[in-house]
């Protein structure tokens, strides 16, 4: 995808925030494009405030680590997303660190933190996006909490697997179970013997590197 995504996002922003020409030119000569792998980390492992995160393209996950090393996902985001909560050094109300992983390949633009806090200054619409933004993905946040806390293992899977049903629309998942359980927030060991359950039941099919879905019904009412 061509850097001609990015500048019509922009452009966009330009038209809800208010900005400028001569803003956004500056937005373009302070981001950098970058290419990262499936599994790579882009953001939270060394405490650096990284910045807006534009993906290009692909998906990426949000998350938060224990100090043991405990993973919770928070959520994810998709083609045209911004991510707001790697740059914390800017969005001052932001007090926890996150983690933000390539799910897949992606193709990003980074939005320098100092530039962007630059405009926000004098820019009180350029701040409003900036929050909602961050506020708009804590619905996801609260629900994963809720998942988490309330929500057995069998029954957070299910929702998993169905939710990615509903969002491409493709009964085949194309995920390893160390990435579903990731994005649940389980075991991978665990997350295998409920696979090879559900398989058993005839609701899904495990198949290497991802699994069908047989039963859209039955999966659904498992949750």
């Amino acid at each position: 995808m061509e850097n001609g995504y990015f500048e019509e996002k922009l452009k966009n922003l330009k038209q809800t925030t208010r900005l400028s020409d001569a803003d956004v030119e500056y937005l373009k000569r302070n981001s950098v494009r970058r290419n990262y792998y499936n599994g790579q980390n882009i953001h939270g492992n060394d405490g650096s405030c990284t910045g807006i995160i534009f993906i290009n393209s692909g998906i990426v996950r949000v998350y938060l680590m224990s100090d043991e090393g405990k993973e919770v996902t928070l959520y994810r985001l998709y083609e045209g997303d911004y991510c707001m909560l790697s740059a914390s050094c800017v969005l001052q109300s932001i007090s926890f660190e996150v983690h933000v992983d390539a799910e897949t390949d992606c193709d990003v633009f980074i939005i320098r933190p100092a530039a962007f806090g630059e405009l926000m200054k004098n820019n009180v619409y350029l701040e409003n996006f900036a929050l909602n933004v961050a506020v708009n993905r804590f619905s996801e946040v609260m629900w994963a909490m809720q998942q988490v806390l309330f929500m057995n293992l069998d029954r957070r899977l299910a929702a998993f697997l169905y939710d990615e049903y509903a969002r491409t629309g493709n009964t085949v998942i194309r995920m390893t179970h160390e990435q579903i359980a990731r994005n649940i927030s389980s075991a991978r060991e665990v997350v295998t013997r409920m696979l090879r359950y559900l398989a058993k039941e005839g609701v899904i099919e495990v198949e290497r590197g991802g699994v069908t879905i047989l039963d859209k019904a039955k999966l659904q009412a498992l949750i």
